[in-house]
């Protein structure tokens, strides 16, 4: 197991947390921090994001409902952008105008997903 997998496997485990309005978003270097931990995400304009490919739609389908399943489990939404065999996910939390813990928790969550 590498060092990011074992970063990744511990944001995987733990749960988002509520963040009212008003909640401060992460620092820069909290954020770069996180990222690293993250494979194959990006940053951009207080969003972090993941383009992924699959075979065809089906599979593009599955993903996305597996998705909601867990976005629901944690309360924490992303936004989704699908088309017939890629799907782009997005995380950012609204109510702290950036990023936050739970954006990072639930895009390791999504990785564990697509390690099955």
């Amino acid at each position: 197991m590498t060092a990011q997998s074992t970063h990744h496997s511990a944001l995987a485990a733990q749960h988002c947390k509520p963040h009212p309005a008003g909640t401060p978003p992460l620092p820069a270097d909290k954020i770069s921090l996180l990222l690293q931990q993250l494979e194959g995400w990006t940053l951009h304009d207080k969003i972090i994001s993941k383009t992924v490919v699959f075979t065809n739609f089906h599979q593009a389908m599955s993903f996305v409902n597996a998705v909601a399943w867990v976005s629901n489990l944690e309360d924490h939404h992303p936004d989704l952008g699908i088309s017939y065999n890629k799907c782009v996910v997005e995380y950012s939390t609204h109510s702290a105008g950036g990023l936050t813990e739970n954006d990072f928790i639930c895009a390791a969550k999504v990785d564990a997903l697509l390690s099955v």
